[in-house]
């Protein structure tokens, strides 16, 4: 009897390889032979599933790009201004092992979404998501009394992108200059330039 094959489960492995590696060793250290010896697999049993490094790597950011999503959609669950922003960025913040892993991955892929007009959009289309859950959470902050009137919303949850996003490159390029303590204490400092 044939052995029954779950396609799902082995993209699955395969991208959680991916992660590992490219976590370890950067974007140019993931080939598909090291990626396959990784998730255990012959080199040849990756085709069936991601036909070029370029599908892999796609699908690898999307996974990361979701997963910060899911955690990001639990940890506000229920909360509201400041305090859903707090958790939000506590999401993204390179603060615990797994979060630096994704902050190297997600360095790396901007680095080769430069040169690749489709990696540029899917990072833009994340961009554009936080700017907007942001600036909503501004704007109930400041209805419920908890932070000043910004002259500019728009442009005040695009800052705090830009930290956000700068945070994860300062933990990849200086760890021991920007530990998870460190990045706490600059969110918190930001968060107070708002509080009344």
């Amino acid at each position: 009897m044939p052995k029954i094959v779950d396609h799902l489960q082995r993209r699955r492995e395969l991208i959680d390889a991916t992660w590992r590696i490219i976590a370890r060793r950067g974007l140019a250290g993931a080939t598909m032979r090291q990626i396959a010896e990784e998730a255990g697999y012959a080199n040849g049993a990756l085709k069936p599933y991601f036909p070029t490094k370029v599908d892999l790597l796609k699908a690898t950011y999307t996974h990361v790009y979701g997963e910060t999503e899911k955690r990001i959609a639990q940890s506000i669950e229920g909360l509201r201004g400041l305090d859903a922003l707090r958790a939000m960025c506590l999401e993204i913040l390179p603060i615990n092992e797994r979060l630096q892993d994704e902050a190297r991955i997600v360095v790396s892929f901007w680095d080769s979404a430069v040169q690749n007009s489709e990696r540029t959009k899917l990072a833009a289309e994340t961009i554009a998501q936080w700017r907007t859950m942001i600036k909503k959470m501004l704007v109930e902050a400041h209805d419920d009394g908890h932070i000043r009137a910004l002259p500019n919303v728009e442009a005040t949850a695009s800052s705090m992108v830009s930290l956000l996003q700068g945070s994860q490159i300062d933990a990849v390029m200086d760890p021991a200059g920007f530990t998870p303590e460190r990045l706490i204490e600059q969110l918190e400092a930001y968060l107070d330039l708002f509080r009344k």
